[in-house]
């Protein structure tokens, strides 16, 4: 699919929570329906990312079929991590929050489009999530370890060198 990338806008928002919906649907299907619950990410934080042009849509000339969160510099998360450690320490870029409508190549554009901003890409995910986890190593990201959201869930977490 040809497919571009922009930031997205407070007039995509209703469609963003669309994607968000259908991925919590998906995951809980697939076997992991505590990673995002039933509500997660919330309105206010895809406004605020909106606002930080931190959120990003990925689009056709059919619509918006996916959405994620990009940020370069420390992500305070990734500042500990256990069994495992990063194989690098150059700035890095975070992949947050992804997710697609079901459509195929999201996940590769989302990378193509953050490998043109960051050499060096972290992304994590929760243990049950393991389509995430196949997708990811599709990719060429390597397991570094475990680290810890906010909040104290654990979150497996892979990085990309370039």
């Amino acid at each position: 699919m040809n497919y571009t990338v922009r930031n997205a806008m407070p007039e995509d928002l209703d469609r963003i929570e669309e994607i968000y919906a259908y991925a919590r649907e998906f995951m809980a299907k697939t076997g992991n329906p505590n990673q995002w619950g039933k509500t997660n990410p919330p309105h206010e934080w895809l406004v605020d990312d909106i606002e930080k042009q931190l959120l990003h849509v990925i689009e056709n000339e059919t619509g918006i079929h996916g959405v994620f969160y990009f940020y370069i510099g420390e992500d305070p998360t990734y500042g500990e991590i256990e069994d495992g450690a990063w194989h690098s320490t150059v700035p890095y870029g975070t992949i947050h929050r992804i997710a697609s409508d079901g459509s195929g190549g999201i996940l590769r554009t989302a990378v193509e489009f953050c490998k043109k901003l960051s050499n060096h890409i972290r992304i994590d995910t929760h243990h049950d999530n393991v389509v995430m986890h196949n997708a990811v190593a599709k990719l060429g990201f390597v397991r570094s370890g475990i680290i810890h959201l906010a909040n104290g869930s654990p979150r497996i977490a892979y990085e990309l060198n370039l």
